[in-house]
């Protein structure tokens, strides 16, 4: 088994591919010239043929794991919608696991040298405590298994895993086309359901009780194939700060059309979502990439451009006919009923925490809380932030190591940036780290970094700027090889 997986380097694309395709139709044939071979047997037949597909894909390149992972963090949701049927969520559990075990068998041991950095260390920490918390007797377990799975589980398969198998700079590259080309597709079914309306399992959703949150004053926020409008809107304001940065980088002019392009859809995409906490995102975001720049002049006309914006939004109405500006700048108002509807929520809270400084458990607030939970105090409340909710099921103990996980990893990955020497390098690193940094601080107004697709791509993206010296190397040696 080991010598077949290490050396399946080797299998021929095309191969693979003939095999495959033989896979799907033999299938196909047998059930056509076989009466006796029912629908649903000429189905499980054909899944099966697409997983060995899948499977030989995977032994043959690994990070393949990691890329239909992305696309199912951002696809589960609408096949949930569409199709329905099972929790596509299982699928996570079975491509890290499938993934792992090819990698166990296909990697050697200096590649797993890699693992052995503060990265795995504070994720695998983290676990520790999530683990105590599922026996936090105020939680229902079953609720506590699934909060688990999104809190701590996820982080610690796929951040590591990326560190074996995203060796090579090219695997930077791909991830960005990959998360770009998705989004870009978001962006477009999000304008679709502006001008062209809503596929059945979207108007479902609204029929359902989506419309209280999603149809406010008669216009709709856009929630594209994510879970909420929230989701979207800050997914899409992550990648409008990735592309607005690689548009900057040095490329061939009609690359850095296409990355403006995609920062006005992007941006576009934010917009109609209707999620004033995205705002943050592009802010937080704007800012860390123009410190990583290392330049005075960029930093200065950077921080009066971010001013100009900032107070434009503040201080003037311009714009204001459009529901969507006007939202979007209520963000900025201290007076949003909205907003201090928050505070008084976080108010209450505090006091019932007070005297909980391990809190209620997993899965005790939000989706788990209502589910497995109802009727306790804690299922009654909208956390409207995973700040809030990490405070809420791990109390005011488990917060501060939170936060102070978060912190450490941001910082090292703008310690990181900040000593690669190549600039394009440096460039898409700097996208990467103020896309992740934008995401964390927007999730204090939402649950945005423990929801897919946002949180596969922080993940992923923890883990190329980790390796960011190792890219760096390699691109230096082949500057000096050429």
């Amino acid at each position: 088994m080991k010598y077949f997986l290490s050396n399946s380097v080797k299998i021929s694309k095309w191969n693979l591919i003939l095999v495959g395709t033989l896979g799907v139709l033999l299938p196909l044939l047998i059930s056509i010239l076989t009466s006796k071979v029912s629908i649903m047997a000429t189905l499980l037949l054909t899944v099966l043929a697409f997983s060995l597909l899948y499977f030989l894909f995977l032994i043959n390149e690994p990070s393949i794991g990691i890329y239909s992972l992305l696309l199912l963090g951002f696809s589960m949701t609408a096949l949930g919608r569409e199709i329905g049927g099972i929790n596509y969520g299982i699928f996570v559990e079975v491509i890290l696991v499938l993934t792992w075990i090819v990698a166990l068998f296909r990697y050697s041991k200096a590649d797993w040298s890699f693992l052995g950095i503060d990265l795995t260390y504070l994720l695998f920490f983290w676990m520790i405590i999530s683990v105590f918390e599922l026996f936090n007797p105020s939680a229902n377990f079953v609720g506590a298994l699934g909060e688990f799975r999104t809190a701590a589980l996820y982080p610690l398969l796929i951040a590591p895993i990326c560190l074996v198998v995203f060796k090579k700079v090219n695997s930077l590259d791909t991830f960005l086309k990959v998360i770009l080309i998705f989004s870009a597709i978001s962006a477009l079914n999000g304008y679709k359901q502006i001008h062209y309306g809503l596929f059945p399992g979207e108007q479902r959703f609204l029929d359902e009780g989506g419309a209280i949150t999603h149809v406010l004053w008669g216009q709709l926020r856009v929630f594209s194939f994510y879970s909420d409008a929230g989701q979207f809107g800050a997914s899409q304001a992550q990648m409008s700060v990735i592309a607005l940065i690689l548009a900057f980088g040095p490329i061939k002019w009609w690359k850095r059309l296409v990355y403006f392009g995609l920062f006005l859809l992007f941006f576009y995409g934010m917009l109609i979502s209707g999620t004033r906490g995205a705002l943050f995102v592009i802010v937080t975001g704007a800012a860390i990439a123009i410190f990583l720049t290392k330049n005075f002049k960029v930093m200065a006309v950077g921080g009066i451009i971010l001013a100009l914006f900032l107070s434009f939004l503040k201080f003037t109405s311009i714009g204001n006919g459009s529901y969507n500006i006007y939202r979007l700048r209520s963000a900025l108002d201290p007076q949003d009923a909205s907003l201090n509807v928050r505070f008084n929520s976080q108010k209450i809270l505090g006091d019932y925490l007070s005297n909980k400084p391990f809190g209620d458990g997993l899965g005790t607030i939000g989706y788990y809380g209502i589910k497995y939970n109802g009727g306790s105090y804690l299922s009654s409340i909208q956390p409207d932030s995973y700040w809030v909710k990490v405070w809420a099921m791990y109390g005011t103990f488990g917060l501060a190591i939170w936060l102070g996980i978060m912190c450490y990893i941001l910082g090292k990955c703008c310690g990181i940036v900040w000593n690669i020497k190549d600039t394009g390098l440096r460039i898409r690193l700097i996208a990467l780290t103020a896309g992740l940094g934008g995401v964390f601080f927007c999730s204090y107004g939402n649950e945005v970094i423990n929801n897919q697709p946002s949180s596969f791509i922080v993940y992923v993206s923890w883990a190329l700027v980790f390796l960011g010296q190792h890219f760096d190397r390699e691109i230096s040696i082949k500057k000096i090889l050429n």
